[in-house]
């Protein structure tokens, strides 16, 4: 499978997050779906537009962006997150 060809990303569509083709569904939202419990079968079910095929895709996007070390260590990332919360009133 060539994931290049189901999973994109440009400027304009989602400010360049990667996307499942001919859909504005997140790689990211996957995810969380993924981490909140929900099943393969459930979000084929709730997201008609992706297909089994789209899901691997997006498994094997991931895979590549590790490999590459595309990623945010953990310290980077906790301040990433402290960052972006609102300051205490």
């Amino acid at each position: 499978m060539n994931r290049q060809v189901l999973i994109i990303s440009g400027p304009k569509i989602l400010v360049g997050k990667p996307i499942i083709k001919r859909t504005r569904i997140p790689i990211e939202m996957l995810l969380e779906l993924f981490s909140a419990g929900w099943t393969k079968n459930q979000i084929l079910e709730s997201y008609p537009s992706i297909s089994a095929n789209s899901l691997r895709a997006a498994f094997l996007y991931l895979n590549d962006c590790l490999q590459q070390e595309l990623y945010l260590s953990i310290p980077a990332l906790n301040v990433l997150v402290k960052a972006t919360l609102p300051a205490k009133v």
